[in-house]
């Protein structure tokens, strides 16, 4: 069996039976529930969401302050919805029933249950304001114009330094969100790697997978494999996700969104296959699950520093020092390049880089954790100290060929 058989017959052979699992779909299911519930718990609750005031005018007088009520309203982000109580009784009822927030009676006065919500008493007395000062305006002798350009002077110029890009914005939160998703598929599939490691390692099963591919077959077959399974679950979860977001009006896909999912997808690949390897050691060196939390401990640790320091660097600000720096860190980087790449901080330069930085490192990683991979998987007893993994990788017999 060539190379890429026995890698191609292992990798297919965990794709299969992590789809089947159970675990496969139930950890799917809880987080699109919990994406879902972030998403559209919010806008149900009205978060987001323009504040809604009902208002009552009562009266002849009312009806104009209710317009210019509506109108300010608009302008400062506010939905008012003006009612017409049949009469003053009629509004007194339906403030007291909580019916309308507020009630303009005649023009002259306002009526509340209580307090009144300082905003919308905000508005109403400056719509109220604007009304009287336009009627004692126009008993002067001026005319409509100059009634216009008095109360409602052309507003000033606003000369940003930094002008606001939407779709920049909507990107970076795109990106900022793939941050969580990464590192939970990074942290869940690498350690599934050494979880499988571990099992096949103490029920036998590697001597007999062994028996017809190398060890570094079986790694790598091992790594491809569950790799795919978690770019399948990244990206259904994605797409799920984004649809429903654009569905509840939560945020908007702008243009050039569709490459910063295909860079969130690439940099998972990158690090998975970083972290990977290294989580395979980790499951090779020892015999029990129950050992394997010691042995990861330093790997896990890694990660939740990188996930603290790509949040509170590229995160808070892509184009910060620290970002710059931990985005040539192959630990870090599968973290931060998304977001500061949606931001539009990463250079080309930087990215091209980056990506050689990566791919070397990726490189040694693998040689190094092929090599002690095959010196620590058919060792059984006592964990495996790294130094004899490696010497014991030269004195390990050749796997027969099936």
């Amino acid at each position: 069996m060539s190379g890429l058989d026995g890698i191609r017959l292992v990798a297919r052979r965990e794709l299969v039976e992590q789809i089947r699992g159970k675990s496969f779909l139930i950890s799917t299911a809880i987080t699109l529930l919990i994406l879902c519930g972030i998403i559209v718990v919010p806008r149900l609750f009205g978060v987001g969401r323009p504040e809604t005031f009902d208002v009552g005018a009562v009266g002849a007088g009312s009806a104009r302050v209710g317009q210019a009520l509506a109108a300010q309203a608009d302008a400062a982000g506010v939905k008012v919805r003006l009612r017409q109580p049949a009469n003053l009784a009629a509004a007194e009822a339906d403030v007291r029933d909580g019916k309308l927030d507020l009630a303009i009676v005649d023009g002259r006065e306002l009526l509340a249950k209580s307090d009144v919500d300082e905003r919308l008493g905000l508005l109403v007395q400056s719509a109220s304001r604007a009304l009287r000062a336009q009627e004692r305006l126009a008993a002067a002798g001026l005319d409509q114009a100059e009634i216009q350009s008095t109360l409602a002077p052309s507003p000033l110029p606003v000369r940003s330094l930094e002008p606001v890009d939407e779709a920049a914005r909507s990107k970076r939160a795109i990106a900022t969100v793939s941050i969580f998703l990464l590192y939970g598929q990074l942290i869940g599939y690498c350690f599934a790697v050494a979880m499988g490691v571990v099992e096949e390692k103490a029920t036998r099963v590697v001597e007999v997978l062994l028996a017809a591919v190398r060890p570094v077959q079986l790694l790598a077959g091992k790594v491809i494999g569950l790799g795919l399974v978690g770019l399948v679950q990244l990206a259904a979860i994605g797409a799920v996700g984004l649809t429903l977001a654009i569905a509840v009006d939560a945020i908007s896909l702008p243009a050039g969104a569709v490459g910063t999912i295909g860079w969130v997808l690439v940099w998972f690949l990158l690090g998975y296959a970083f972290y990977s390897s290294l989580f395979a050691v980790a499951g090779a060196i020892v015999s029990r699950q129950e050992e394997l939390q010691n042995t990861a401990t330093p790997l896990n640790l890694l990660m939740v520093g990188s996930f603290l320091v790509a949040f509170m660097g590229a995160g808070s600000d892509p184009g910060s020092t620290l970002a710059t720096v931990s985005s040539f860190l192959p630990p870090v980087a599968p973290l931060v390049l998304p977001v500061r790449i949606a931001a539009g901080e990463a250079a080309a330069w930087q990215l091209a880089v980056s990506l050689g930085i990566m791919l070397v490192s990726i490189l040694g990683v693998v040689l190094l954790a092929a090599r002690l991979y095959e010196g620590a998987v058919l060792r059984t007893g006592a964990r495996v100290k790294l130094r004899d993994a490696w010497t014991g990788a030269r004195r390990q017999p050749a796997a027969p060929r099936a």
